[in-house]
């Protein structure tokens, strides 16, 4: 039997795994022309992802300039985690950034293996899978501190499209191998 707090995080995760696959899949189905690359070159469509995943990176650079602050303002906490204890804000911000850096290495990763073996209208998955991510990351901030369950439907925005299109990847690699 699952707790009330599980029960919490699994609808959170739940929500943001349909959101994705729905969002994902209406992208590609519709493919608006602002979402594709210039044109249907594998180099076109590198430019395109890593043109959207500045959005990605920006949340990378918030949560180490967010941590940086803190330690600034913080005597406590000013000589880094590696020569103190780290206060419980410290610790906070460091786990934030620790699971940021961990979704922007699989997502930026991912999102270039899209944009070199996944068909040109498929491209319009890389936008709406950034946008997912940056409002993942939103709300994974928001309820970081309030628990699991808040948190639970950010984490999963942020991962769901990523894992759904690294999925996506292999299995068109393997398509292409098995069929030439």
């Amino acid at each position: 039997m699952l707790t009330e707090k599980q029960r919490g995080v699994l609808r959170g995760m739940m929500g943001g795994l349909i959101a994705a696959l729905l969002a994902l899949s209406l992208a590609i189905i519709l493919a608006p022309d602002a979402f594709l690359p210039d044109d249907e070159t594998a180099l076109s469509a590198i430019l395109h992802a890593l043109r959207w995943d500045a959005l990605v990176v920006v949340w990378l650079a918030a949560s180490i300039a967010a941590l940086a602050r803190h330690r600034f303002f913080n005597p406590s906490d000013i000589d880094g985690g590696g020569l103190t204890e780290g206060t419980s804000t410290a610790k906070v911000l460091q786990s934030m950034l620790q699971n940021t850096l961990e979704q922007v290495v699989l997502a930026l990763a991912t999102h270039l293996l899209w944009a070199a073996v996944m068909p040109w209208r498929w491209q319009a998955a890389i936008p709406v899978a950034v946008m997912l991510f940056f409002l993942g990351r939103a709300l994974f901030w928001r309820g970081y501190g309030h628990g699991a369950p808040a948190r639970a439907l950010g984490f999963a925005l942020t991962f769901y499209p990523t894992v759904v299109m690294l999925f996506g990847v292999v299995v068109n690699l393997v398509w292409m191998a098995i069929t030439g």
